[in-house]
């Protein structure tokens, strides 16, 4: 696992470490006070910021909790632009999925399971969650320089529903090491399981 590497001025790395923290301390408090018991402004009081330094920040208490999540898909696409493009398209996903849990680091990984447990119990979190995955499809598919077409957004619905297989797989113990064995073992089922039979 790698770290980002640290901004170059004094300015971006204090806006860097108010960022972590806004992102800690919420997954913290949402995970022991429940997400929509637990107001914007009792997050800003823990921290000790301004609703102005927040919003300068992120967009909603929603995105603050969800910041683990849009970590992992901002550095897919980064490694999907750096990722050749040949192949079997459904390879060239799953491999991007490797290379991306790979480059994530101890801290984020705290977070993230967390995150998906908040998800799992919010309605406001899950619709803010899928509207993102809905984003990111997109995005997906225009890095994927193909035409746009049924059978690719079905590619990338069916890379999406792999990587959703494999989270509920690795939820219950959420060892990092073990994330890409359920992300190769889901990617491996899904010709399979478009094959089964009743």
């Amino acid at each position: 696992m790698t770290t980002a590497p640290q901004p170059a001025t004094l300015r971006e790395r204090k806006k860097q470490r108010t960022r972590r923290v806004l992102a800690e301390t919420a997954v913290t408090l949402f995970t022991e006070r429940g997400f929509d018991e637990t107001p914007l402004d009792v997050l800003l009081d823990e921290v000790e910021v301004s609703r102005r330094t927040f919003f300068r920040n992120f967009r909603s208490k929603e995105d603050v909790a969800l910041t683990a999540l849009k970590q992992l898909w901002s550095a897919y696409l980064d490694v999907l632009d750096e990722t050749p493009k040949s192949g079997r398209l459904v390879d060239v996903l799953r491999d991007a999925m490797l290379a991306t849990v790979e480059r994530m680091d101890g801290d984020w990984y705290r977070r993230f399971a967390p995150t998906l447990r908040l998800v799992a119990r919010s309605a406001a979190l899950e619709g803010h969650s899928l509207r993102h995955c809905a984003e990111m499809q997109t995005r997906i598919a225009d890095r994927l320089g193909t035409a746009d077409s049924l059978e690719l957004r079905l590619l990338i619905e069916f890379a999406v529903a792999a990587w959703r297989c494999a989270l509920d797989e690795w939820l219950p113990d959420c060892d990092p090491r073990e994330l890409p064995a359920c992300v190769r073992r889901a990617f491996a089922s899904m010709d399979a399981g478009l094959h089964l039979e009743a």
